[in-house]
């Protein structure tokens, strides 16, 4: 009997431990990593990871509490699907951070043109490179001289947002990383419960299982994007242009992993639109 409750223990913390080294797949730390990129607080990006990881769980928890309880059969098909549409996922984070922050430049382009072409406005100190709004940061053609900014500080879209709402912000803020997370919970989760049905025969025991691998990702995935955002926190305040350029390579690395995956997971032998594919569940 005791030996029985030893090897449910045992096997919990394998559980959480499991769930920690989860959090460090690569799709997973790419993803988050372009999520934070934009981040200019460390508290704020742990918050990120957290909202990934509850995600996570949510899809871990019902799809393994299907297949435990019901005994629900994922087809092979399904589960390559889902794995796809993580590599789609990744190239559209890659490609909304790449888009925003050339339209950035684009934006700053405009600026110049208008200041050069304005009279008053054309004067020695105008220029253009990446400056701060308290911890919001952006750039355009403007001088330090009186009229010569551009905007006045309310009228950042950093100012825009806080007048529509704190929580409202928040809670965007926190819905991409709360979906990312689910999305690769459907990747990774039948895995997870079809390996635990294979060594746990208790129902119970095996729930227990799945909501302790989650609690372990969410604190992994919570570390590492305390990790990540360092650089992009530092580099925001200290080192602006080296700050863009990190972003750009989060970008860009999101965008080539998730084209390489979807070329892996939907054309490559055994894909999911080949003739006959396999499903390799990470």
């Amino acid at each position: 009997m005791i030996g029985d409750a030893l090897n449910v223990v045992s096997f919990l913390f394998l559980g959480f431990f499991l769930g920690v080294r989860h959090a460090t797949d690569a799709d997973h730390v790419i993803a988050i990593a372009t999520i934070v990129s934009r981040e200019r607080s460390v508290a704020g990006s742990a918050l990120i990871g957290v909202a990934w990881g509850v995600g996570h769980t949510v899809t871990v928890m019902a799809v393994g509490a299907a297949i435990i309880v019901f005994g629900v059969v994922i087809p092979p098909l399904l589960g390559m699907s889902m794995e796809f549409a993580v590599g789609i996922m990744l190239v559209l984070l890659g490609v909304l951070t790449l888009r925003g922050m050339f339209r950035g430049m684009g934006r700053a382009g405009d600026a110049a043109h208008v200041h050069a072409g304005t009279p008053g406005m054309h004067e020695p100190d105008v220029h253009d490179h990446l400056h701060a709004h308290g911890d919001y940061l952006h750039r355009h053609a403007h001088g330090h001289s009186p009229g010569a900014h551009g905007h006045a500080d309310e009228h950042t879209p950093l100012a825009r947002l806080d007048r529509s709402g704190p929580g409202r912000i928040a809670f965007y803020d926190w819905l991409r990383p709360f979906v990312v997370g689910l999305l690769h919970g459907l990747a990774g989760s039948a895995a997870v419960a079809l390996m635990i049905l294979s060594i746990i025969h208790e129902p119970v025991a095996a729930l227990g299982y799945l909501l302790l691998f989650g609690l372990g990702t969410i604190i992994g995935m919570m570390l590492i994007t305390l990790i990540l955002s360092a650089p992009f926190v530092f580099t925001a305040i200290n080192l602006p242009k080296f700050n863009w350029r990190l972003r750009m390579v989060s970008g860009l690395v999101s965008f080539s992993f998730g084209v390489v995956l979807i070329y892996g997971i939907g054309f490559a032998e055994g894909g999911l639109f080949t003739d006959a594919p396999i499903w390799e569940s990470h």
